[in-house]
């Protein structure tokens, strides 16, 4: 860096043919000039300028470096230019990996309005539930529910989802309506694995109940579908499920008591990340602020 410092340097004098000009318009001290000159000469291993008390000019030497300077310094700034142009306006492809219901139903109208405004950019999706490898697979930002619990990865909080306990009116007319956690003992619940359930009353206690039931599954839709047919009580973000609570296909269960938030993220292997990868986790950040999730 310090050779090429001293090239730009270098060709400011040879313009000006003047240590004293050039040395004013950099800004540096005359003294300095010449002494990085010195230093660059030292470094080529040949004379740059004759220097006489009237004019400095370039040797022949000096004339054909001052063309290949000018080139290099050329070539470098038009390099930056294009990493800013890039930056502007980012472009090539971005792989994700993300679950399916939540792409679905909330990425999917994003990235339509993404891909409007950055039309360079194009994706590769892969919509799978499972742990993405973002060292080893060529991934370059994963979409997850829950916080991670690799600590080596860049978490990035894209959007709080509210959820809330539904059932079918079907189903509740046959089981009966819980009126309390514990009451869930004598339901089938419908539930992403097997694990307690916890629920937070609108006064901030929370209870733990041992849910059990016909279905397990790794996929909301599924368990959705299943909660529409009358097969049981299912945990699901409250706009995934608001047409069919307001067309009555399904009914909240314990309204006071809800799930906790489930949070998404953006996981990146790095935080050095491509100017396409940021802005597009920029974009989901901006546009899933609100406190629901809804886009």
């Amino acid at each position: 860096m310090e050779v090429f410092r001293n090239m730009h340097l270098f060709v400011e004098v040879a313009k000006a043919s003047s240590f004293r000009r050039a040395a004013e318009v950099l800004g540096l001290p005359n003294s300095t000039v010449s002494r990085r000159i010195v230093e660059l000469e030292r470094d080529v291993g040949l004379r740059l300028f004759h220097r006489s008390t009237r004019r400095v000019e370039l040797t022949e030497g000096g004339r054909l470096y001052f063309d290949n300077c000018k080139r290099i310094l050329q070539e470098a700034e038009l390099a930056r230019q294009e990493l800013i142009d890039l930056q502007a306006q980012p472009s090539g492809v971005i792989r994700v990996s993300m679950p399916v219901d939540f792409s679905v139903i909330y990425l999917s109208p994003l990235l339509a309005d993404f891909s409007h405004r950055y039309p360079g950019i194009r994706f590769n999706l892969d919509l799978t539930p499972n742990r993405a490898d973002l060292v080893g697979d060529p991934v370059d930002v994963a979409i997850r529910m829950g916080r991670p619990k690799d600590q080596s990865l860049i978490a990035r909080p894209i959007a709080r989802l509210g959820t809330v306990l539904v059932a079918s009116p079907g189903y509740l007319q046959r089981r009966g309506l819980p009126g309390q956690p514990q009451d869930l003992l004598g339901h089938d619940c419908l539930r992403m694995k097997d694990a307690p359930w916890t629920l937070i009353h609108r006064n901030g206690i929370s209870e733990t109940v041992e849910v059990s039931g016909q279905f397990v599954a790794n996929n909301r839709g599924m368990l959705q579908q299943l909660a529409l047919g009358g097969q049981g009580i299912v945990q699901s973000a409250d706009n995934w499920v608001q047409a069919d609570l307001a067309a009555q296909r399904l009914v909240r269960v314990l309204p006071d008591w809800t799930p906790p938030v489930v949070e998404a993220y953006a996981l990146t292997a790095t935080r050095l990340l491509p100017a396409k990868v940021r802005v597009f986790i920029d974009y989901l950040v901006a546009q899933m602020a609100q406190p629901t999730g809804r886009p």
